[in-house]
């Protein structure tokens, strides 16, 4: 069974940054599509952002142009920079992976906040 391990949420005041990473272990298959979604509070999950195993990335609107997110396929880790974060950003922050063959795999979340 593939597992993901997330970290770096945390609380952070408005306009500051976090970064967040989520390891893959145990994958049989190489993983194509990694990415991270968010769900905040009586919200439904919506993605946030995603890289291909060829580098292309996708961004939600709302994030573009203020989080990066990238990935280390040596270590099987795809990591989330946020910066000039907002509290609309408050959320728990989901890791998603899909191999090859198409399974689909979830972290188990970390809490993001952003509040002064």
């Amino acid at each position: 069974q593939v597992q993901l391990v997330e970290s770096g949420g945390g609380l952070v005041q408005p306009g500051g940054s976090l970064r967040l990473s989520c390891t893959a272990s145990n994958n049989r298959f190489s993983i194509n599509d990694m990415g991270w979604y968010r769900q905040a509070p009586g919200k439904q999950r919506e993605l946030v952002a995603a890289i291909h195993d060829g580098g292309m990335t996708n961004y939600a609107d709302s994030v573009r142009g203020r989080f990066i997110v990238s990935r280390d396929n040596a270590k099987n880790t795809v990591y989330l920079q946020m910066n000039s974060l907002k509290p609309e950003d408050t959320a728990v922050y989901l890791c998603r992976i899909q191999d090859r063959i198409g399974f689909v795999s979830w972290g188990q979340g970390t809490q993001v906040t952003v509040s002064s």
